[in-house]
């Protein structure tokens, strides 16, 4: 059953382990040796974790979003918490490809850690540019495509919930790519159809989906009578979104046993606490999942999650993780109810 010791591992505890459960995982060409990932833009590339625990332990880091050029961000505040969440308006800061590459890839290398990099654009040739230089870089294990931010060419539409937009971006990046590291794209839940949203980009070549972003959110101050966010609005996070992300997986493998998608895999993302939590998204349909919220006031979550759901699979008869990626799907057909 679920693990109660929450204590901070050391840097000689290994990763996910129950007695026969197999818990690798693959994304495209990429194998992982446990299916938890951390989620972008909550460890940074890694070393706030790798001085508690060794990161190399984890199914993969996966950094915040790069971008070309250096970016400050947003003005302050910038966060602000919610019931069961948080808000982010961040906006994409980071120290640019360049910094990346010279001090984060190179450490993560130096750790033996699987890693998957995020890239952001403010338009599809910037993602395309980045993906071609990352794609050629030693220790790249994947890229994530966060077309979940901004449009800046196009006024500010993101480019995620528009289905020629999103197809543009990933078959840029897809292009430049050339088949050396798998590419997955990751989608927002500020849809009327995910489905079709995941259409557009598997059939640009896109290896598999990261499911889902932060939800568009905002919480007014009732004292000063303004939004808390200096941004206004941000992205919600936290357990509070996990239904929806769950549904939203759930809609998408569902559609890929339908064979209205061609089956690739998912990566679930959001409010996961417990390998409880991500064992739903493993029985929705998602292969793998990431760990992200609850890094801030847990810095040993993707590591002990990782432990958690090896144990929930295997008290549930699970030999492989495999085996139980879309077994829900499974129990209504079985039944007759699906």
């Amino acid at each position: 059953m679920t693990t109660t010791d929450a204590r901070t591992p050391t840097r000689t505890d290994g990763g996910p382990t129950a007695t026969g459960l197999d818990p690798r995982t693959t994304i495209g060409s990429l194998t992982l040796t446990n299916p938890v990932l951390t989620a972008s833009g909550c460890a940074a590339a890694g070393r706030e974790l790798g001085r508690l625990y060794d990161v190399a332990a984890l199914g993969a880091v996966v950094t915040k979003s790069i971008l070309r050029e250096a970016r400050s961000g947003r003005p302050t505040p910038r966060m602000a918490e919610t019931p069961s969440g948080m808000l982010n308006s961040i906006g994409l800061q980071g120290p640019g490809i360049e910094a990346f590459l010279a001090h984060d890839l190179s450490w993560l290398r130096e750790q033996g850690a699987t890693t998957v990099v995020s890239i952001a654009g403010n338009d599809a040739a910037e993602f395309a540019e980045l993906a071609g230089r990352l794609a050629g870089e030693p220790g790249v294990g994947a890229l994530e495509v966060n077309i979940s931010c901004p449009n800046v060419a196009d006024r500010g539409l993101v480019f995620a919930c528009d289905p020629a937009s999103s197809a543009q971006v990933v078959a840029g990046v897809v292009e430049a790519v050339a088949g050396r590291v798998p590419v997955l794209a990751k989608l927002s839940p500020d849809v009327t159809d995910i489905v079709a949203i995941a259409r557009s980009v598997l059939d640009q070549g896109a290896d598999g989906l990261a499911m889902i972003n932060t939800t568009l959110g905002m919480v007014i101050d009732t004292d000063a009578l303004r939004p808390v966010l200096a941004g206004v609005t941000g992205g919600l996070s936290g357990p509070a979104i996990r239904p929806i992300a769950v549904r939203c997986v759930w809609q998408v493998h569902a559609a890929m046993r339908a064979g209205l998608l061609p089956p690739r895999p998912i990566v679930g993302i959001g409010g996961i606490l417990t390998g409880l939590d991500a064992l739903q998204f493993v029985l929705a349909g998602a292969s793998a999942v990431q760990v992200g919220t609850t890094t801030f006031h847990d810095p040993s979550a993707p590591w002990r999650v990782g432990r958690e759901l090896a144990g929930e699979l295997a008290a549930r008869g699970f030999t492989r993780v495999a085996d139980a990626v879309g077994h829900a799907h499974a129990v209504l057909e079985q039944e007759g109810a699906w």
